[in-house]
């Protein structure tokens, strides 16, 4: 075998590596991220109960498979902070107080 040939096999070998290790990677990020809307409390409805960041108010609202609320408005600040709090399993929720 000729360094070259030694060379050409490294490197495939390299990326191999790195095209396992990527998509692993995303593979565990949709999980997460799938784990954090599913932890979201929901209505009998089965809509998430957010609190709006935009109107600040109390919402029950269906979540698109990106994760986003239906009340989503494109490339406004709130909706884009909202999503990213939803992704990241960080957003405000609210329970029903049961009287």
């Amino acid at each position: 075998m000729t360094d070259s040939d030694r060379l050409a096999r490294f490197v495939r070998t390299k990326l191999r590596d790195a095209g396992r290790q990527y998509e692993e990677v995303k593979r565990a990020y949709t999980e997460g991220r799938s784990d954090a809307i599913a932890d979201l409390p929901t209505d009998k409805a089965g809509r998430a109960r957010l609190v709006c960041r935009r109107h600040a108010d109390r919402r029950a609202v269906k979540l698109d498979a990106a994760g986003r609320p239906a009340c989503y408005e494109a490339d406004h600040p709130d909706c884009e902070g909202c999503v990213e709090d939803i992704r990241s399993g960080h957003v405000e929720t609210w329970n029903e107080v049961s009287e």
